[in-house]
């Protein structure tokens, strides 16, 4: 073969290797540094800032090819359009059409939050806003913070923050009317709300779930006390600049500072719900069930309807058991000839919202058939008898099940807990018997009253005893002891079990500052993120003895109304839900160990009080799974963060904390 032809074989052969090698590998060539560098604004058309414009699109074009991350919810136009623009991204070069007629003489802001990032790195721009007038004049004030979740701090992101005129704003502003000028949160809560006329204002942060751009009862929100007139000054700002030989310059350069930049807002939830009848049902013979939508503060009136009980108060005939909040009941029938009718119609008086959305009163007949109960067809049926057949309501079991609902080991701050599988009528004491192990021989001391623990809760007791540490202990019931509503009783019972030796333990005292002398506050020791057991802080102390080895972390509520429980905002009333704080570090308890720790609520600024650890809401910088390496490498999810707790905004510790009063 011709020498020269095998070299241009062999050429081409390498040739079409290299392509396909290329065309195989559409990652980023290895060797080089990874773009870090988000996308940069070239131009747009309208020109930033512009006036007079009458157009119907926005075009805005970028140095490098981007996506956008979920442009129809991110992307913001403000004021608010009725008809959401459409948003498109192609190439480097971003679209937005407006569906609706622009307001004369006002000035639009285009807010894209963290929506445009490059197409390869995922490289975030965080806080890109375009603006233009379509009058004469560019208003150019604004007011920026941050918005968390008042229970627990956590960053708001994407929460629609806006404005109202302070002039003309009433009651029913909030529900009727579409916030004036919005924005939204980005991943660490930050928002602004750009280009404002001079004026005073009243701002406002809601999850607004339908789009509507006003609250409704059952979304999130937060509001400021006061009003708020945004101003501007002048300012300086100190950069670092790196010339193209690698060393670094600082450059102070002026511009203008708009105020306030420091709102703190708090969004809270009313937990309103309206009031209805969500489910009836008789899911065997002796029990009935109500499930209503949302809590009341009063059980229902229920009265018999038809046959020989009829007009009869079934509250006499039954025993109600009920959740905290009234709104899951349970009623067990404790007459016996009641019981045997299949059929029951109960007239039941409770409390629901009305067309106002107020509550109010009423009285439905509701029907309680047996489940499985078949329906009489045409004919008529003969009257369900008095008495209760023998063979329809033969109990499932012959005694009456009452068992200790903790295991064998016994925590020394915890009673003794049991339940029972119907209401319980009376209890024997006489029958009760408690000793401990002393070396070989079992010694008796004083039983424990066996107590219900609440009215509403006929089958769940407990028995309070002083117990003594790394003890063997040996409870006994005898039989016929505990007898229910339906006359069964207990068989004999002997639960054996051990406390918890004083060396297992831990022990926690927080020494707690920066609270007025005349406010109560709370503090909550958590797993993770959810609270298990609570102390008041009494005398600059909050004591939480007994706890086992394990990691904790803590936060603190102002307990306005003195109640020992978190209470939530109103808006009609303009309550502010009561303040929450993080101790911002977590605690590690270990076996025989008491810890001791000062706090001042004040000390860490409100931003980055909560731990990293149980936050939920944390920034990304480039959109990946803060698991999932990437190139072999842990993606450093948490760079925009460490940016943050550098940046000059909001580092004054106390922000807009020092209302508590």
């Amino acid at each position: 073969m011709d020498r020269r032809l095998l070299h241009l074989r062999l050429l081409l052969a390498v040739v079409g290797a290299a392509v396909m090698a290329a065309c195989a590998s559409i990652g980023r060539p290895e060797g080089g540094p990874r773009d870090e560098t988000p996308p940069r604004f070239v131009r747009s058309d309208p020109p930033p800032g512009s006036l007079h414009f009458a157009g119907s699109r926005l075009s805005v074009y970028f140095d490098e090819n981007i996506s956008l991350d979920d442009p129809s919810n991110k992307v913001v136009v403000s004021p608010p359009q009725k008809q959401p623009a459409r948003i498109s991204g192609n190439g480097r070069r971003v679209i937005v059409e407006f569906m609706d007629t622009l307001l004369p003489d006002v000035t639009y802001t285009v807010d894209f939050a963290d929506a445009v990032r490059d197409l390869n790195e995922n490289n975030v721009l965080d806080g890109f806003a375009l603006d233009f007038s379509t009058g004469a004049v560019r208003d150019t004030l604004s007011i920026s913070g941050m918005v968390f979740e008042a229970r627990n701090l956590e960053p708001a992101q994407g929460m629609v923050v806006g404005v109202y005129s302070a002039d003309g704003f009433a009651d029913t502003t909030l529900t009727t009317m579409s916030l004036e000028r919005i924005t939204k949160t980005n991943q660490l809560g930050h928002f602004t709300v750009r280009n404002l006329r001079p004026g005073a204002y009243r701002i406002f942060a809601i999850n607004d779930v339908n789009r509507d751009f006003h609250w409704d009862r059952s979304e999130d929100v937060a509001f400021y006390d006061v009003e708020i007139s945004p101003t501007s000054e002048p300012a300086e700002y100190t950069d670092t600049v790196t010339s193209s030989a690698g060393m670094d310059s600082v450059v102070v350069r002026t511009g203008t500072r708009f105020l306030p930049d420091d709102v703190l807002l708090t969004w809270f939830n009313e937990n309103y719900s309206p009031r209805y009848l969500v489910k009836n049902e008789r899911p065997e013979r002796k029990r009935l069930q109500l499930v209503f939508s949302a809590p009341a503060d009063s059980l229902p009136h229920m009265t018999v309807v038809g046959g020989r009980f009829d007009g009869y108060d079934f509250s006499r005939m039954s025993v109600t058991e009920s959740s905290a909040g009234r709104d899951s009941l349970t009623f067990w029938i404790a007459d016996t000839a009641l019981m045997s009718v299949d059929s029951l119609k109960i007239a039941t008086r409770y409390q629901f919202t009305d067309s106002l959305d107020q509550i109010s009163w009423r009285t439905d007949t509701i029907p309680f058939t047996l489940r499985g109960q078949k329906k009489s067809k045409a004919k008529k049926v003969k009257e369900q008898p008095d008495t209760l057949p023998a063979d329809s309501v033969a109990p499932l079991t012959d005694f009456l099940s009452f068992s200790p609902s903790g295991g064998t080991t016994q925590d020394l701050n915890a009673a003794l807990s049991f339940v029972a599988s119907a209401p319980v009528r009376w209890i024997d004491t006489t029958g009760v018997s408690m000793e401990y192990l002393s070396d070989t021989l079992w010694l008796a001391v004083k039983a424990p009253d066996i107590v219900m623990i609440d009215s509403l809760k006929p089958r769940d007791f407990k028995a309070e005893y002083e117990w003594k540490p790394g003890t063997r202990y040996r409870l006994t019931v005898d039989s016929a002891m505990i007898h229910d509503i339906y006359g069964l009783h207990n068989k004999p019972l002997q639960h054996i079990f051990t406390t918890r030796a004083l060396e297992d333990y831990s022990a926690l005292f927080f020494t707690v500052s920066g609270i007025p002398d005349s406010v109560q506050a709370v503090v909550e020791l958590l797993r993770s993120d959810e609270p298990f057991r609570s102390a008041g802080v009494e005398n600059g102390v909050a004591t939480f003895e007994y706890l086992m080895p394990g990691t904790y972390y803590a936060r603190l509520f102002i307990d306005r109304n003195a109640n020992g429980v978190w209470d939530t905002g109103e808006i009609a009333s303009a309550t502010q839900p009561e303040e929450v704080f993080y101790y911002p570090r977590k605690l590690e308890l270990k076996k025989n160990w008491d810890i001791e720790q000062s706090w001042n609520i004040f000390e860490t600024p409100v931003d980055l009080q909560k731990p990293q650890e149980i936050k939920k809401n944390k920034p990304k910088t480039r959109g990946f799974d803060p698991n999932e390496p990437v190139d072999g490498e842990q993606e450093p999810v948490d760079e925009l963060w460490d940016q943050y707790q550098q940046d000059p905004f909001f580092r004054n510790p106390a922000a807009d904390r020092n209302r508590i009063r």
